[in-house]
């Protein structure tokens, strides 16, 4: 395995540095004013205009769909570093380059199984950052880290399917520029238990899909929202079927290969980016009489943050390396552990950074909260921490058997 990055990784990773540094960072100060004036309000999930001006800006620095290697001609290792350096500011750099959850999860599942019609539709606008989507396969009744939990009914009618059921923690959904939902049910629940699920495509306007309410994340909106959804008669053609029946369980799988690498890549940023912020203060704030950077309760939290990052990076890497290499499911192991080791490192570097920032850290004054609040709750974001050890576990028995 070599992990070096190549000509065309430094290339874009030191344009995405650029671009972060120049562009980005210093817009944050005026996306942060624009939500905070409409926080409360209808108006809340308005899309801050700095944003369409930094998604320009990235077109013309050749910034854009990266993610996607069809497109981009990257590979998953190449685009890694690509994605840690977006984490550094988790709200604004992936959409600012077009390569945002869940958008990017749902435009490789259309490029991958949508038919001619659908990528017209749905998968051009996406690439070109005209709308946004939604993945919508969490329910608030079952269990769904048990995708086999799933009670939501996709119910074939002559040309028609008709779905009903309830979704939640739905990214993207308070946005009105999310117009497109992908929605997993059940077809047959007769089938074995991976064939009973199916993948359709709902527009936002389809009469009988409901959005409820807005969830909170720590007490956080986002400006593209984690909703719950109500279907209730939902119908739709039959022609907005994802590949076949039954292979929902297949498509989702498929779906979060790559989707993982870019979620543990900017979570890595992110704790990169505390752990900056945590040096610059240790080395600014005096505590009795002399600067927190001399107390060696101190400095053995930034040498343990400098240690863990680097163990998840590595194994983050080796991970895309093997996807690159030898596809999703000859990764299968690796990635089920970076879902559990990446964010459990970033929510332990980030509640470092805050100690070290003390009470400043748990306002708005520094992003360190809104941080924090993200990287936990991506323990439970594709799929609890539990799910992934168990996955992990399986197969370690299995290579002993």
């Amino acid at each position: 395995m070599d992990f070096a990055p190549s000509a065309v990784a430094t290339d874009y990773t030191a344009r995405m540095r650029a671009f972060l540094d120049e562009k980005v960072l210093p817009a944050e100060a005026e996306y942060d004013a624009f939500r905070a004036e409409r926080r409360g309000t209808p108006q809340e999930w308005d899309l801050p205009p700095v944003v369409e001006s930094l998604k320009s800006e990235a077109r013309e620095r050749g910034l854009w769909n990266l993610f996607l290697p069809a497109i981009s001609g990257l590979s998953n290792l190449e685009y890694a570093p690509v994605a840690e350096v977006s984490g550094w500011s988790p709200v604004i750099g992936p959409e600012a380059i077009n390569c945002q959850a869940p958008d990017t999860g749902n435009m490789e599942t259309l490029h991958l199984f949508g038919t001619d019609e659908q990528k017209q539709q749905w998968l051009e606008p996406l690439l070109a950052g005209e709308i946004r989507s939604a993945f919508a396969m969490t329910e608030p009744d079952v269990a769904s880290s048990d995708a086999t939990n799933i009670e939501t009914r996709i119910r074939r009618d002559g040309d028609d399917y008709v779905i009903d059921g309830r979704k939640w923690w739905i990214s993207g959904a308070a946005d009105e520029r999310c117009r497109i939902f992908i929605i997993m049910g059940k077809t047959d629940p007769d089938a074995s238990p991976h064939r009973q699920q199916s993948m359709i495509l709902v527009p936002r306007d389809t009469p009988g899909l409901e959005i409820v309410r807005h969830l909170p994340t720590f007490g956080y909106q986002d400006q593209h929202g984690h909703s719950e959804l109500r279907l209730d008669g939902v119908r739709v053609p039959a022609s907005n079927l994802l590949g076949e029946e039954g292979g929902g369980f297949a498509i989702a799988q498929a779906r979060l290969g790559p989707g993982r690498i870019h979620h543990c890549m900017r979570l890595i940023g992110m704790a990169e980016r505390a752990l900056s912020l945590m040096v610059e203060r240790a080395q600014a704030r005096v505590a009795f009489g002399k600067p927190l950077a001399e107390q060696g309760v101190v400095r053995e939290q930034i040498a343990l943050s400098r240690m863990e990052i680097e163990q998840a990076r590595l194994l983050t890497l080796k991970t895309a390396w093997l996807i690159d290499n030898h596809g999703a499911r000859g990764a299968a192991t690796e990635i089920a552990a970076i879902k559990v080791v990446v964010p459990r490192m970033a929510c332990t570097v980030i509640d470092r950074a805050m100690q070290v920032h003390g009470g400043g850290a748990m306002s708005d004054d520094f992003p360190l909260a809104y941080f924090y609040a993200w990287a936990r709750a991506l323990r439970f974001a594709d799929g609890p921490d539990e799910v992934h050890i168990r996955s992990v576990a399986r197969q370690e028995l299995k290579a002993h058997r």
